[in-house]
């Protein structure tokens, strides 16, 4: 790589890291930094960076499969502010008391779930925080392994489809975002399942961890009649991602039936006031504005690079020092890592891909693989400090110290590096079930 393309690549860094150390919005600081590389590293007029920006504006704005990221949003927010979470977490309770751990697999489960109806990290740890925490710590579980717990399975919010995540590497990759709603099953179930699988051993090895008082029995009547309160869930579950993966809808299709089913079932739950209603729509209004806006300045950003020839001199530079695909992969991983400490997770995929995604295909990935190995990277920089942000949720309902928090989640951190690695040398993982479904 030439001095005047790595000149390129420390000038433009240093911009954002520099706005973003400003503390001003990310949009605005990948916008800014964007500029100032066309400007005056490329030395473009004024008129042509203002085209540039306006194509990147119109483009992104206008694509109709970010389309169902608002519709996802609105729909994990009708859920949120209704009754519906606190049902599935009744009708979870009989099929999981008799495990060793008993109710603290309520988050696993619940988040499990809830993740397959949200689309979102955080609003998956703040619903079922907000129903299981003050249950487990009055009933006297282990705070520690309580909250863990839910750090950890909040997570599944980016992995389990629909994830507004997916979608938005979707369309910065030019990938099927029905072929990632499909790459992320069986990933997330496995993921789950060592949470699961944590927390059992965890409660046999140190059975003081789960209160004596409360075992409570159940009875099949009681676990056939529990199925009612987890029949909205399914019957969303089975609208959104059933008529995915049958070719009946697209993603934004599903997205669009599925929050009039939410808006049904709020309705008939008889929760949805006026006020909750308004106030769904502000959430909504203010998270898309936001998802959609960090999406156009990195778009930006990514046309500013490719003007600067930056991803293509990196691209060679790897290919150049002749490093191995699996170190290439563990590289970003820890990379991702890093960021996670600072940023949160859609603006390091945003800021990162037009530069990381060219290695990985050049090294020989699919982009669909990579699109679920760096989300799982992004869930684990979720739980990491001093910007995890499953952390702050949680720090929100608790009131702990967010390095202690850190501590009671380090064992599920583990499990998702343990998850990364098995993604690393078993790809199958993410590629079997889009080959399956989409490949006939």
């Amino acid at each position: 790589m030439s001095d005047q393309y790595l000149f390129h690549i420390i000038i433009l860094a240093v911009a954002v890291f520099f706005l973003l150390g400003m503390g001003i919005w990310i949009f605005s600081a990948l916008m800014l930094a964007s500029a100032f590389g066309l400007l005056f590293v490329a030395d473009m007029p004024l008129s042509k960076v203002l085209a540039i920006f306006n194509g990147n504006l119109w483009t992104k704005s206008v694509n109709w499969e970010f389309a169902c990221i608002p519709l996802f949003i609105w729909m994990g927010e009708l859920l949120l502010r209704t009754s519906i979470a606190e049902r599935m977490f009744r009708g979870i309770m009989p099929w999981i008391q008799w495990l060793p751990g008993r109710l603290l697999h309520t988050n696993i489960f619940g988040c499990t779930l809830f993740a397959a109806i949200s689309g979102s990290s955080t609003a998956t740890t703040m619903t079922i925080g907000k129903i299981t925490s003050e249950t487990l710590w009055k009933r006297g579980y282990d705070l520690r392994l309580a909250v863990g717990s839910l750090a950890g399975a909040g997570t599944l919010g980016l992995l389990i489809p629909p994830s507004i995540i997916m979608i938005v590497y979707g369309g910065l990759a030019e990938a099927s975002i029905a072929r990632l709603f499909a790459a992320g099953i069986l990933p997330g179930l496995i993921v789950a399942g060592l949470f699961f699988l944590y927390v059992v051993i965890a409660c046999l090895v140190k059975p003081e961890l789960v209160p004596e008082e409360d075992a409570k029995q159940y009875s099949w009547q009681d676990r056939v009649r529990s199925l009612y309160d987890l029949l909205p869930v399914g019957l969303l579950i089975a609208i959104v991602l059933g008529g995915i993966y049958t070719g009946i809808t697209t993603p934004t299709e599903a997205a669009a039936v599925g929050t009039f089913m939410a808006l049904l079932l709020a309705l008939f739950t008889k929760r949805l006031t006026p006020s909750v209603f308004i106030n769904t729509l502000l959430s909504t209004i203010g998270t898309s504005c936001m998802v959609i806006s960090i999406i156009i300045a990195a778009s930006f950003l990514t046309s500013t690079m490719g003007y600067l020839q930056i991803p293509q001199n990196i691209a060679k530079a790897v290919s150049q020092l002749g490093i191995e695909p699996i170190y290439l992969i563990g590289l970003i991983f820890i990379f991702y890592l890093i960021l996670g400490c600072f940023l949160e997770g859609i603006s390091i995929l945003v800021m990162t891909l037009p530069i990381v995604l060219p290695l990985v295909v050049h090294a020989g990935y699919d982009p669909i693989w990579f699109g679920i190995f760096a989300i799982i990277a992004i869930e684990a920089a979720q739980i990491t400090p001093p910007v995890g942000l499953n952390l702050f949720v949680i720090q929100s309902l608790t009131g702990r110290n967010i390095w202690r928090l850190a501590h009671d989640a380090l064992p599920f951190f583990g499990i998702l590096l343990l998850s990364a690695i098995l993604m690393m040398f078993f790809p199958k993982i993410a590629l079997w079930l889009p080959d399956y479904l989409f490949n006939q």
